[in-house]
C-alpha cells in the first residue's frame, strides 16, 4: 500500500545576513511537523531553500565590494551550515532562486498568468521598503515616514513603468475559496486577518523593476528591459522545488494528491495566505492545502529585536554554548505556538536548568543508574506507548502543547519514583524493586521515543543508553549557574 504523501515548506530567507531567531523557529518547528509525519507513515517532502534575488542582495553585496554570485553562494554555504546547527534533518530539499530551473519555472508561471489576463503594465509611483522587499502604504509608515518594521531605514520613492498583477481581480475568488477551506490558515485569529484585508479590498501591486536600476532578478518573459519583483518570483520556489512544470511526477504526487502546507512568521501571512493563492489561481495551479503561522520572537517585555538596541540573541550562539537540542527544547516548548513569545538568555538558561538538566537529564540519569546497577538488560521488544495527546496536537500544529505533554509524563515518572522508591525496597525485596526499575526503564523509553521529532539528538543518546543498559557517562544537560 502506498504512503499518504505530506509536502511541507519553509519561506525562503534572504542570503544577505545570517538566519536570526525567528528563521531558527520557522525551521525547527517545520522539521518536527516533517519528522513526525514521517515516523506516522507518511511520505514527506520537506523544503527550504534561499531568496537569492532583489534589491537588498544587490546593494548588501556591493556594499561589501564582493561579485553578487560570489556572495550568494556564501550566504548559502552559511544558510546550511546554520540548519545542521538546528538539528534540521539531512532529508530536506534546497531550492535557490538563482537556479536555472527555478529561473524557469518563475518564467513559465509569469507566462500563464499574463497569457490568463492577469498582468498589465503601466506608469506608477510608490512607496517602497527595500528591507521588506515590499511596497508601503503610509498606513505601514511611522511618523517619520519609514517602515515600521525597519525604523531607521530610508524608504525609496519609486517613480517608473511596470508590470502588475491584477491582484483585485480575486477578491470574491478568494473568499469563496476560504469558505470552502475553513482550516486554511492556523491560527483561526491569523486567518481572521487575512478575510479582513481581503474583505477591504484588493489593489493591483507591480511585480517587476527596471533592469537598469535593479540587474540582479529574473529575466520578465519577452522583455528584456525588466525582472521580476522578487515575491513574485521567489513564491514560485514552492512549486519549482517539485519539478513544475516539466518534470510533474512530484509535483502530482506531493502538491496535487498531498497535503502542501507552508509555515511562514506572521508578517508573511499576507503573501503566503491571500497573494500567492491568488496568483496560483491566475497561473490555473491548485492552491495551498494550509498555512501555519508562527508569532514574532521578542525581547524583554514584548520589545521588536533589534541590532540598534542591543538585545537581539543569535542562536547560533546559544547552539555554541548549549547545544541543538537545547535551542529545539526551547523554541518548542517555551514559545507559543502561535502568538508572540519572549526570548531573552535568562530566560534561556532558567529554562534549560528546569526542563533540561534538573527535569529529563536528572530524571534519566536516575533511572539509568538503578537500571545498570540491579538490571541485565532492556527488553527492547517492548511495544511502545506513545503520548495519546500528541497526535491531535501535531496535527493542528500546536507544538508547544505536543512538547508539554512529553514532560508531564517526565514529572508524573519522577513522582512515581519518589513515591514508589525502588532503591530503597530493593534492598529488602530484590524482585519487587527489580520489577519497579523495569517499569521505571520502560517509562523512560516511552519518553524517549517520543522525542524523536521534537529533539532528535537526544531521542537517539538516550534509547542507545537504555538499549545498552549504561548510566551517561556525563551529565546530558549539565546545569548552568
Amino acid at each position: 500500500m502506498d504512503k499518504k504523501s505530506f509536502y511541507i515548506t519553509t519561506t525562503l530567507p534572504y542570503v544577505n545576513a545570517p538566519l536570526h531567531m525567528g528563521h531558527a523557529l520557522e525551521l525547527v518547528r517545520a522539521d518536527t511537523v516533517a519528522r513526525y509525519k514521517k515516523l506516522t507513515g507518511y511520505d514527506v517532502y520537506f523544503n527550504t531553500g534561499t531568496d537569492e534575488h532583489g534589491m537588498k542582495i544587490y546593494e548588501k553585496a556591493k556594499e561589501k565590494g564582493v561579485p553578487v554570485q560570489k556572495f550568494i553562494d556564501d550566504g548559502f554555504e552559511t544558510f546550511k551550515e546554520q540548519l545542521h546547527m538546528f538539528g534540521v534533518s539531512d532529508e530536506i530539499h534546497f531550492v535557490r532562486t538563482t537556479d536555472p530551473h527555478h529561473e524557469a519555472s518563475a518564467q513559465e508561471f509569469w507566462s500563464r498568468v499574463e497569457k490568463n489576463g492577469y498582468i498589465y503594465k503601466k506608469n506608477y509611483e510608490a512607496k517602497y521598503c527595500v528591507s521588506c522587499e515590499s511596497e508601503k502604504t503610509d498606513s505601514e509608515l511611522n511618523e517619520k515616514g519609514e517602515c515600521v518594521l525597519h525604523p531607521g531605514k530610508t524608504v525609496e520613492l519609486i517613480k517608473e513603468e511596470n508590470y502588475f498583477f491584477k491582484l483585485s481581480a480575486f477578491g470574491e475568488k478568494l473568499l469563496e475559496f476560504y469558505e470552502r477551506n475553513p482550516k486554511f490558515i492556523v491560527p483561526d485569529f491569523r486567518f481572521n486577518e487575512m478575510k479582513a484585508f481581503v474583505n477591504n479590498g484588493l489593489q493591483d501591486f507591480s511585480i517587476s523593476r527596471l533592469k537598469s536600476k535593479m540587474p540582479w532578478g529574473i529575466e520578465v518573459p519577452g522583455d528584456s528591459n525588466h525582472v521580476m519583483y522578487v515575491w513574485f518570483d521567489a513564491l514560485v520556489n514552492y512549486l519549482s522545488t517539485l519539478g513544475w512544470p516539466n518534470q510533474l511526477e512530484n509535483f502530482e504526487k506531493y502538491w496535487m494528491h498531498g497535503t502542501p502546507t507552508q509555515y511562514c512568521g506572521k508578517d508573511n501571512t499576507r503573501f503566503q495566505g491571500v497573494i500567492w493563492q491568488a496568483m496560483l489561481m491566475a497561473a490555473g495551479v491548485s492552491n495551498s492545502y494550509q498555512i501555519v503561522v508562527d508569532g514574532f520572537i521578542t525581547a524583554s517585555g514584548g520589545e521588536k529585536m533589534s541590532k540598534s538596541l542591543g538585545n537581539v540573541v543569535d542562536p547560533r550562539e546559544i547552539v555554541n554554548e548549549y547545544g541543538t537540542d537545547t535551542l529545539r527544547y526551547f523554541l518548542l516548548r517555551e514559545v507559543s505556538s502561535f502568538e508572540d513569545s519572549p526570548f531573552t538568555v535568562e530566560r534561556f538558561k532558567d529554562a534549560y536548568n528546569a526542563g533540561l538538566a534538573n527535569g529529563l537529564g536528572n530524571l534519566s540519569s536516575r533511572i539509568l543508574t538503578l537500571s545498570e546497577k540491579y538490571l541485565d538488560c532492556f527488553d527492547s521488544k517492548k511495544e511502545f506507548i506513545p503520548v495519546p495527546q500528541i497526535p491531535e496536537f501535531m496535527d493542528n500544529f500546536k507544538i508547544q502543547n505536543a512538547v508539554s505533554a512529553i514532560w508531564n509524563l517526565i514529572d508524573v515518572l519522577d513522582k512515581y519514583i519518589q513515591e514508589t522508591q525502588a532503591f530503597k525496597i530493593i534492598k529488602t525485596d530484590e524482585k519487587l524493586g527489580k520489577e519497579l526499575i523495569k517499569e521505571y526503564v520502560a517509562r523512560l523509553f516511552d519518553i524517549a521515543k517520543s522525542l524523536e521529532p521534537f529533539l532528535p539528538v537526544t531521542a537517539e543518546k538516550l534509547q542507545e543508553l537504555i538499549l545498552k543498559n549504561k548510566k551517561p557517562e556525563s551529565p546530558l544537560f549539565l546545569r548552568k549557574e
